[in-house]
């Protein structure tokens, strides 16, 4: 398999709930104007805690410095796998374990933060640049690895960077083990033609920024019952990705999204009882590598508060207890 150092540098920030009118008239343009700005990477999702964005430099500048805005102080780089043109069997895993014991664990070993983004089309691994010298020793043996540049691909090896290979020095820690909960909503994993995006604006508006949903969003779940408010819309290289609950689903026009031919729904594993932060190493490891051993599919986005997982719907009991049992033997 290779590995890609996509072309973008990113910027993870989080616009807090009662700040969101201040940023709307941004928010659209970079949704809905693809023509009026330079952003290529724009990801949107929207927690009970508060909207995570990451994008681009060309489309942070498009973002107010206002007090509602937190903006992570490192400068982020996406990595994507790509497994030489060879489509994966639909019996295979799908999503972050496919990629767990070759990536993520590898990073986590050598004390890497990472941040997932999943969407319809691919699974991206964002690290931070000063990390990227750790990034490629750790994982050239594995792969093959290129930094695209200008739309090409250049192959990149640990002796070629400028900086040179250092090893995070960091002190091996203690793991821990964040618990989890599993709100009560079915998921849709979605796509949309970008030319009709005008289509569901109206729609798309509304559920994002003037959401009358049932929903109570002033807290979050305190038990697995709970349903929650999540929504994710990505528009990254031209390329649509949408996350929701089946709930919302039934407010867009059935014939414009679409997803596999299986169309199979997915339940959600928050990980966390507080904010995770951005330092702490191996929360995806925690949570990717059970399941990849497991054989079973999953979705990860990371926001700027919590990490979320999606899982098929079948196979929401057997993962909940799986990671709670993994805690247990941690705690004891």
């Amino acid at each position: 398999m290779d590995l890609h150092i996509l072309d973008h540098r990113l910027r993870v920030t989080s616009i807090c709930k009662d700040g969101l009118v201040n940023f709307t008239h941004s928010l659209i343009k970079l949704m809905f104007l693809r023509n009026r700005t330079r952003c290529k990477f724009f990801s949107l999702t929207e927690t009970p805690d508060n909207y995570t964005v990451v994008l681009d430099e060309e489309g942070f500048k498009e973002l107010p410095s206002l007090e509602h805005l937190q903006v992570e102080g490192a400068t982020w780089l996406p990595l994507n796998v790509v497994s030489n043109g060879n489509a994966s069997s639909s019996s295979q895993a799908m999503g972050v374990t496919k990629i767990a014991k070759s990536v993520i664990a590898p990073l986590a070993e050598q004390h890497v933060s990472v941040f997932m983004l999943s969407t319809y089309q691919t699974d991206f691994i964002l690290v931070r640049e000063k990390d990227l010298p750790v990034v490629i020793h750790t994982l050239e043996q594995e792969f093959k690895i290129y930094r695209e540049e200008e739309g090409e691909p250049v192959p990149v090896h640990s002796k070629d960077m400028q900086n040179g290979f250092h090893k995070n020095e960091k002190e091996a820690v203690k793991l821990t083990v964040h618990p989890v909960l599993s709100p009560q909503n079915q998921f849709c994993v979605m796509s949309l033609d970008p030319d009709t995006l005008p289509a569901i604006a109206t729609t798309l508006i509304d559920v994002l920024f003037y959401s009358n949903s049932s929903v109570k969003d002033e807290a979050p779940p305190t038990q697995g019952l709970d349903c929650i408010k999540f929504f994710s819309f990505s528009l990254i290289d031209g390329y649509i990705s949408i996350v929701m609950d089946t709930e919302t689903q039934r407010r867009f026009p059935t014939n414009l999204l679409f997803t596999s031919s299986s169309g199979e729904l997915w339940r959600m594993v928050r990980i966390g009882g507080q904010p995770l932060g951005f330092d702490e190493c191996g929360i995806v490891a925690q949570i990717s590598q059970p399941l990849a051993e497991a054989d079973i599919s999953a979705y990860y986005i990371s926001t700027f508060s919590f990490d979320h997982a999606l899982v098929p719907e079948e196979d929401i009991g057997s993962v909940i207890a799986m990671l709670q049992q993994q805690r247990l033997e941690v705690v004891s």
